[in-house]
């Protein structure tokens, strides 16, 4: 399939609308069999220095970066939805856009939950310019564009209880996701000191860790 980005409806909605509070609750379960936060967790201890901070683009509900919290690992949140009511007191939460955050030069480390699929090539091109500004270590998990995902997607959110956006957003999600080393080359890292991994699971999920050589 070739890449297409599509307006998503949650994007669309208040965060406390029901259709809203129902998809988080069904990006939670995703999540949990993604495991994107226990992959997070992981290459946070192999990457991460004393002393840095993390920022988790499109932080959401706050739920990945909480629990990281939890453990020790310094994340601050941004996103365009509210604090989450239960964020550490100690962390930051920057609400606004994501592509018009003056402060990445602040955060060595960046980390991106199935956020970067939502933009185009040329504001991937621009955020790229940005991250690039401080950071050292880039890590993602996007949805792999492929169309056995489509159909995994499609027997499986029904039975898991999706509401009629999650059905939606899921498969605008997966159109607008990336397959091999699409991403690193979006943010323009390659051939810029980065060293760029990325690798898919069988459930459909593309996770890159990119690493700036010193």
């Amino acid at each position: 399939m070739k890449r297409s980005c599509q307006p998503e409806i949650l994007d669309l909605l208040p965060p406390e609308h029901p259709d809203a509070v129902h998809n988080r609750r069904d990006l939670r379960v995703i999540n949990a069999i993604m495991r994107n936060a226990s992959w997070f967790r992981t290459e946070l201890r192999a990457h991460l220095r004393q002393g840095e901070r993390v920022l988790e683009l499109g932080a959401g509900t706050g739920e990945i970066a909480m629990g990281l919290n939890a453990l020790g690992v310094p994340v601050d949140g941004l996103d365009l939805w509210p604090r989450p009511s239960l964020w550490p007191s100690g962390r930051r939460w920057h609400r606004m856009d994501l592509r018009s955050f003056e402060g990445y030069a602040d955060y060595p480390v960046i980390m991106g939950n199935l956020i970067f699929h939502q933009f185009s090539e040329g504001e991937l091109a621009a955020l790229g310019e940005r991250l690039r500004a401080g950071a050292r270590v880039i890590l993602a998990c996007e949805p792999e564009r492929r169309k056995l995902s489509q159909v995994i997607f499609g027997v499986a959110g029904p039975l898991l209880g999706a509401n009629h956006v999650t059905l939606h957003d899921g498969h605008v999600s997966v159109r607008a996701g990336f397959r091999s080393d699409e991403l690193p080359r979006a943010l323009g890292l390659p051939g810029g000191g980065w060293r760029c991994t990325c690798a898919s699971t069988l459930i459909g999920v593309n996770r890159m860790v990119a690493v700036r050589d010193p």
